[in-house]
């Protein structure tokens, strides 16, 4: 059974820190591109980071320069680092991954997902 599971979600305050991490069985996915995707409350699932099996990174414009997406192939993990967290942040986090190997992926194409953990930024 292909799995993906997110841990690391939690309650943090705005400027505070956090880190993600994917762990995927079942399958390897060292020549998926995998990325994070969130869902606001109320609002659409969107691309926050994507990382392909060479390295390959594309950010969401509201992330960039505040979260570090990075992955393991041999481990088949993902992770998202996440500094300076604003109350917009806070969302469901889910783990995906797409056998195209391309950076610029969108919640349609992916062919796996995890469950989600739950981010929460106070002000």
């Amino acid at each position: 059974q292909v799995r993906l599971v997110e841990s690391g979600g939690g309650l943090v305050q705005a400027g505070g820190s956090l880190r993600l991490s994917c762990q995927g069985s079942g399958h390897s996915f060292s020549g998926h591109v995998m990325a994070w995707f969130r869902q606001p409350p109320g609002k659409e699932r969107e691309l926050v980071a994507a990382v392909t099996s060479g390295g390959t990174t594309r950010y969401a414009d509201s992330v960039e320069g505040r979260f570090t997406i990075s992955r393991h192939n041999g481990k088949n993990t993902l992770d998202l680092q996440m500094d300076q967290l604003k109350p917009e942040d806070t969302a469901v986090y889910y783990c995906a991954a797409d056998r195209s190997n391309r950076a610029l992926v969108t919640v349609a194409q992916m062919d796996y997902w995890g469950q989600g953990t739950q981010v929460t930024v106070s002000s």
